[in-house]
């Protein structure tokens, strides 16, 4: 019986298949994927053939000049941003989902609150927390234009991605593993950090490298928060520009398309690193887990 049920769902399956618009949807499931690589690969073969030829040792001097264009202050302050960046909003982000997962009740209406307030923040644009940096923090608090003016205005930018990406991460751990733990004598402490938490962590770390990926590529609210001074700042409070912010500096001034295009291409290349390592310590924490 178990047999003929089998023959008959895959026959069924094969009809289904055969069908005009089964054929039609997968013909546009193929094009919309064919599209969007092309795409891809088109723009970084642009930027890589406009911008490769255009590398230069002297674009990655200590100190920048006209004479150079040094990218390499960009390169340490984009770090040294991100980094600032995620300290400030990953923890946030993390605790809060948790906070809303494991331990607020159902039908909470202050996670319903905070959840239609992240999901309104998530779409509103750069410029505009932009704005709100430049007068809550370099005007109000009197940070000037400063890292730390950027980093503060960057995490409120992204918190809401963190936060909702650690929820659905949690969410999509089984609901045995609670049941599994509290069944062995755990309290609800040792569940979360012990149990869910390692489950959910390679969800936690993709969003966490959306964001970084946001935060490296972020221009408009820098602009306004952490200026755009091309060196090394000696501490949070004095000004830099990261490369996203360099590049468009280059490519404003209309003087330095060459330099602007080899910036592009470090941008490009940073990011898939980023991208790459998140992916293989991703797949080692689920390897792990597993």
């Amino acid at each position: 019986m178990h047999k003929m049920l089998n023959n008959l769902h895959k026959v069924s399956n094969k009809i289904r298949e055969k069908h005009p618009i089964s054929i039609l949807a997968r013909m546009f499931v193929y094009l919309s994927a064919a599209i969007a690589v092309f795409v891809v690969l088109f723009l970084l073969g642009y930027i890589f053939a406009n911008g490769i030829p255009n590398l230069s040792p002297k674009l990655f001097e200590w100190k920048y000049s006209t004479e150079n264009n040094s990218m390499l202050p960009a390169i340490i302050n984009t770090f040294l941003m991100m980094l600032l960046t995620l300290i400030i909003a990953v923890p946030i982000g993390v605790f809060s989902a948790i906070y809303m997962v494991e331990y607020a009740k159902r039908g909470n209406k202050f996670v319903s609150l905070v959840r239609v307030t992240t999901e309104t923040l998530s779409g509103i644009p750069s410029i505009v927390y932009g704005l709100f940096g430049y007068l809550a923090f370099v005007i109000a608090l009197g940070w000037s234009y400063s890292m730390m003016a950027g980093a503060v205005t960057l995490a409120i930018m992204v918190l809401p991605l963190i936060m909702r990406t650690t929820e659905e991460a949690l969410l999509a751990v089984p609901d045995s593993f609670r049941e599994g733990s509290f069944g062995l004598g755990a309290g609800k402490k040792r569940t979360v950090f012990r149990i869910i938490l390692p489950s959910a962590m390679p969800g936690i770390l993709s969003g966490v490298v959306l964001a970084a990926g946001r935060i490296v590529g972020e221009t408009a609210a820098l602009i306004f928060t952490a200026g755009t001074v091309a060196k090394v700042p000696e501490d949070v409070f004095s000004s830099s520009r990261t490369l996203a912010v360099h590049m468009y500096c280059l490519l404003n001034e209309g003087l330095y398309m060459e330099d602007a295009y080899a910036t592009a291409v470090v941008l490009v290349v940073f990011v898939l690193g980023m991208n790459g390592l998140s992916k293989l310590i991703a797949g080692k924490l689920g390897k792990a887990n597993g």
